[in-house]
């Protein structure tokens, strides 16, 4: 799916993101005509600071604007010191960083834990939390995955393997995977120290369409207190086998197969040798995953912030199935 081209900006502020916004019902505006599109009734309008009023999107009648306010507000009350970086785009979308004390090792390079959360207010990239949307999270049984940040880069690196319950599960996926039969990943078992299940009642309100912005972050603080709670994840068993796999002189060919447009290619290509200088290392599957996440999420393109995640997903789960062939 494609959409107006944006060049996602960075900043370390609240309030680049926190502007008004607010919901308007096309039959308060034009009130001296019939509406018949039922489906797309309400207009989300926003206003950056020094800026002319947005369009960002029309919604259904019952859609609720996730503000970026009520999320500032769940994270600040649970987590007194972070570090924030924040992505969007001129359209409407975000990418929000929250960047712990904590960190882990891969290699030689230490890597801050992270939650990342995105939202829109056009409607192309819907809220979630470590990449899982609301949707999946309505399931009591799901639980979140890890994210970190890369300094290096500033890359945000989300958890695309923590939904297996294992390597061998994950590689034996893999294999399915690359021959083109996208089984779905094995869930977790249950932690002893899982949280306990949502009611199905609160699940049902758990949703975009008529939620309550109380009910709404409520839930958000549960879920992100969960996380913080993680201990060492799959995901990072696989950062660590990335970066032990040198690519040598074939990383053109690994370059060319990547699915990603060709233009991102070539900006992966750019960064990855400029990375091989700065750390002075030779390239492997690691430098080559971080690369291709830079050019995604700093490039102009037409891809919404959805679809570059969606894509970063693809290329982890490429590169792993090379790593581990």
């Amino acid at each position: 799916m494609t959409y107006i081209s944006a060049q996602p900006n960075l900043s370390s502020s609240w309030e680049d993101i926190c502007f008004p916004v607010e919901p308007l019902l096309l039959s308060d505006l034009l009130p001296d005509y019939d509406i018949i599109a039922t489906d797309r009734q309400k207009l989300i309008v926003g206003q950056l600071r020094g800026g002319r009023k947005t369009l960002f999107g029309i919604q259904s009648a019952d859609y609720t604007i996730i503000p970026n306010r009520a999320i500032q507000e769940v994270v600040d009350e649970l987590i007194p010191d972070y570090q924030l970086l924040i992505k969007h785009t001129n359209t409407g979308e975000f990418s929000i960083s929250i960047i712990l004390p904590t960190s882990i090792s891969v290699g030689n390079e230490q890597l801050q834990r992270s939650l990342t959360i995105t939202n829109s207010y056009n409607g192309k990239t819907p809220f979630a939390i470590q990449g899982q949307p609301l949707t999946a999270l309505l399931d009591p049984s799901t639980h979140l995955g890890s994210s970190v940040y890369r300094n290096v880069c500033q890359n945000g690196l989300l958890g695309w393997a923590d939904s297996f319950i294992d390597l061998p599960s994950y590689q034996t996926w893999l294999g399915h995977w690359t021959k083109g039969v996208q089984k779905t990943p094995v869930p977790k078992k249950p932690a002893a120290t899982a949280r306990p299940q949502r009611p199905t009642a609160d699940i049902r309100k758990l949703h975009q369409s008529s939620i309550t912005i109380p009910l709404f972050q409520q839930q958000l603080h549960e879920l992100l207190a969960d996380h913080l709670t993680t201990g060492s994840t799959l995901t990072a068993s696989v950062y660590d086998h990335f970066q032990q796999t040198i690519m040598a002189g074939n990383y053109e060919n690994i370059l060319r197969d990547l699915p990603l447009p060709v233009q991102l290619i070539k900006q992966a290509r750019e960064r990855l040798r400029l990375e091989e200088r700065l750390l002075n290392l030779p390239p492997s599957s690691w430098l080559l995953y971080n690369a291709v996440n830079y050019a995604l999420f700093t490039a102009r393109s037409s891809l919404t912030l959805n679809d570059r995640y969606r894509l970063d997903e693809r290329v982890f789960h490429y590169l792993a199935a090379k790593a581990y062939a």
